[in-house]
């Protein structure tokens, strides 16, 4: 719902000094000093009080500072009827002043509170104030009429300008926050993401390394059950055991991709397919550093990609192809299907879980997966923004 213009109070940051630069407040301070200070100019120049009278006009001044004080704060923590009880007060300070002679005081006090009521209240409070203030000014000013009407004329412009610029000063003040805030929520964000990030890649990390050592392990199994040669047992259990130190080093070499330290993807997919025998590597295109996640989504599908033809095709030929295109690279992986095609002995472990991992980690990178059986074998294809 729409405020009233009337009715609205200058936000609390228009009335606060908090966030002011440090010239703004000194000159606020300069000019409370040089009101305080014609006042009690006014009081030490009159000639009407001497002695104990011009002590008391002292006190009256220190009073009336205090009462000017308190309603800076009333209108600050919007407190309407206590902001108009002391303002109130204030125009009868300055009543009391001329009664007795301090004019000037008087005077101060009169167009003091236009500018000050103008500036801090809501306008319908604000304009009743200034009214009877400078109408006072006016009637009992002795100066020119032209300069009289000039003062009267000015100081509610001098007011509302004042009000602009403390409201201009509160809404600076409050987008400020709001974006102090949205920079914090960002960063919380940001941390989240980067939690997600390397929970991710710590699990596949992981879920790879496993996968592998479960290959070997279930061999062993199957040697066992057979009554196989302890050496060829044995064999699969070293195997395993160089696995887990596989899987060990390629957590912190996936922590250290985190942190952009990146071998180069060619070098690494040229050490990987050199892991696999009868497996090719051919890279083409523009090389061209990847970002952190695109580099680290090509190596694990490439990780996943062999481990399952270790897996299901056991000695097929391999064919990893590596292609920088304009906007994307893609990584495709074709085994010709081993022995017939059929899978080895171990086609059955595993949960099945890799590669649809890997379509996830791809899609969130804006990219895509494709996994099918082709003509001969197995077709791995991943595709990710570059």
């Amino acid at each position: 719902m729409t405020e009233n213009a009337w009715t609205v109070w200058p936000s609390r940051e228009a009335l606060s000094r908090k966030e002011r630069v440090r010239p703004r407040r000194l000159f606020a301070s300069a000019v409370r000093l040089v009101v305080l200070a014609l006042l009690l100019w006014g009081v030490f120049t009159g000639s009407v009080v001497h002695g104990w009278g011009v002590v008391g006009a002292t006190v009256g001044v220190l009073v009336a500072a205090g009462v000017a004080w308190a309603f800076y704060r009333a209108t600050f923590e919007h407190q309407l009827w206590s902001s108009l009880a002391l303002v109130t007060l204030l125009l009868g300070l300055a009543f009391a002043a001329q009664a007795v002679g301090f004019r000037i005081p008087a005077l101060v006090l009169w167009c003091g509170c236009a500018v000050t009521a103008l500036e801090r209240l809501p306008l319908a409070a604000a304009l009743p104030v200034a009214s009877v203030g400078l109408a006072s000014y006016a009637a009992f000013n002795d100066d020119a009429w032209l300069t009289t009407v000039a003062t009267a004329a000015g100081l509610p412009l001098a007011g509302y300008v004042l009000r602009l610029d403390a409201e201009a000063r509160g809404s600076a003040q409050r987008l400020l926050a709001q974006e102090r805030a949205a920079l914090a929520a960002e960063a919380e964000s940001a941390a989240l993401v980067e939690r997600a990030r390397i929970a991710r890649e710590i699990h596949d990390v992981l879920a790879h390394s496993l996968s592998a050592q479960l290959v070997q392990l279930e061999a062993a199994r199957l040697l066992i059950e057979r009554d196989a040669d302890r050496n060829q047992i044995l064999e699969r259990v070293v195997a395993a055991r160089g696995m887990a130190r596989e899987g060990l080093e390629e957590t912190r070499q996936a922590l250290s991709a985190l942190r952009g330290e990146l071998t180069p993807l060619e070098d690494y997919l040229t050490q990987l397919v050199d892991t696999v025998t009868g497996a090719e590597v051919t890279i083409t295109g523009e090389h061209r550093p990847l970002p952190a996640e695109a580099s680290q989504a090509v190596r694990r599908v490439a990780q996943e990609a062999l481990t399952n033809v270790r897996k299901h095709a056991p000695g097929a030929r391999v064919r990893v192809r590596l292609e920088y295109g304009e906007h994307q690279v893609t990584l495709d992986i074709r085994d010709s299907g081993g022995q017939g095609g059929s899978g080895g002995e171990l086609a059955g472990s595993g949960a099945g879980y890799g590669l649809l991992g890997m379509r996830e980690r791809a899609e969130l990178l804006g990219g895509s997966l494709e996994a099918g059986p082709d003509k001969e074998g197995f077709v791995v294809t991943l595709k990710v923004p570059a």
